[in-house]
C-alpha cells in the first residue's frame, strides 16, 4: 500500500513541479486564480516529492526490510498498519490544501501549520513504535546496518520536525501560528531542521534502502560490514552539523557559520 501511494504521488509531484516551473516561464499558467500562484504551486511540489513520494516509500521499505532481517512479522494489527497508511496520507493531504488556502509558515520543508505539525507528530510516534517494538521483537540477534539507518532517520527527523515547529496558534480554530523563536534564533532551527530533512530524510533513510536492496539484487553480502558501520557514524555524525551553511553571510555568528562550512567540507 506505501509503494502504491509513493507512486501515485510522484507522478503528482512530477506533474506540479512541471506546473511550477512552467509558471516561471509563463505565469499566465496560473489561470489568473489566487490559489493556483507560484507562492501556494510551489510548496505542494516539495512536500509530495519528500513527505509523499519519499516518505511513503521509506515507511513501507523499512517495514519490508524489518520483518526480513529480523526474521519476525510486523508488530501490531493490520488495522494498526492501515491506520498508520490511511493517517501518513491524510498528512499529505492537510499539507496541500492548507497551501492551496493560503496557511503557510514559509519555512522551507516546513511550510505546513501548526495543526498540520501535531497530526503528522501523531503519526511519526505511531511509525516509530510499530518500527521499534518490531525490532525489539527479532529472531535475529544482529541488527542489520539498513535498520540502523533507518533508526536514524525516524529518531533524527522526529526530533528535528518537533523543535523547528514549536509554535503558538493565534487561534485554535484558525490556521494562523507564531513560532516560539524569532531571528537569527529561528533560522538557525529552520536550516537545522531543513538540512536534516535533507541529510536523514532523503539521504539516510534511501541509504537504508540500499543496503538492503542493492545486495539482494547483486546476491552478493555487503562488501565489508565494518565499513558500512564506519560509514553510518560517519554520515550520522557530520550531516547533522551541516545546517548553518544555508545561512553564510547573514546574522549568524561567525563561529556557528565555521561550523556548518567546516562539517559540510568533512560531508
Amino acid at each position: 500500500m506505501f509503494i502504491r501511494a509513493s507512486l501515485f504521488w510522484c507522478v503528482a509531484g512530477l506533474a506540479t513541479g512541471l506546473w511550477v516551473a512552467l509558471l516561471l516561464v509563463a505565469p499566465t499558467f496560473n489561470l489568473g486564480l489566487e490559489w493556483t500562484s507560484f507562492g501556494r504551486v510551489r510548496p505542494i511540489h516539495t512536500t509530495l516529492i519528500v513527505y509523499a513520494f519519499t516518505g511513503n516509500a521509506l515507511i513501507g521499505s523499512s517495514f519490508f526490510v524489518a520483518q526480513r532481517t529480523c526474521r519476525t512479522a510486523l508488530w501490531g494489527s493490520r488495522d494498526l498498519h492501515q491506520l498508520l497508511f490511511g493517517c501518513y496520507q491524510i498528512f499529505v493531504l492537510l499539507a496541500v490544501s492548507g497551501y492551496v488556502m493560503g496557511a503557510t509558515q514559509s519555512k522551507e520543508y516546513a511550510e505546513f501549520e501548526w495543526y498540520t505539525d501535531l497530526f503528522l507528530l501523531g503519526v511519526w510516534l505511531l511509525y516509530a513504535t510499530i518500527l521499534v517494538r518490531t525490532i525489539l521483537q527479532r529472531r535475529e540477534r544482529h541488527i542489520y546496518v539498513a535498520l540502523w539507518f533507518y533508526l536514524s532517520f525516524v529518531i533524527v527527523v522526529g526530533m528535528v520536525h518537533t523543535l523547528n515547529n514549536l509554535a503558538v496558534p493565534v487561534s485554535f480554530t484558525g490556521a494562523k501560528s507564531y513560532p516560539l523563536l524569532s531571528g537569527v534564533q529561528d533560522a538557525m532551527v529552520q536550516w537545522w531542521f531543513g538540512h536534516n530533512i535533507v541529510g536523514f530524510f532523503l539521504t539516510a533513510g534511501v541509504v537504508g534502502m540500499m543496503y538492503y536492496f542493492v545486495p539482494k539484487q547483486a546476491e552478493r553480502p555487503v562488501y565489508s560490514y565494518r565499513l558500512s558501520i564506519v560509514h553510518f557514524w560517519s554520515l550520522v555524525f557530520i550531516y547533522i552539523w551541516a545546517g548553518p551553511h544555508h545561512l553564510h553571510y547573514t546574522a549568524l555568528p561567525d563561529w556557528a557559520q565555521t561550523l556548518g562550512m567546516t562539517f559540510s567540507i568533512m560531508l
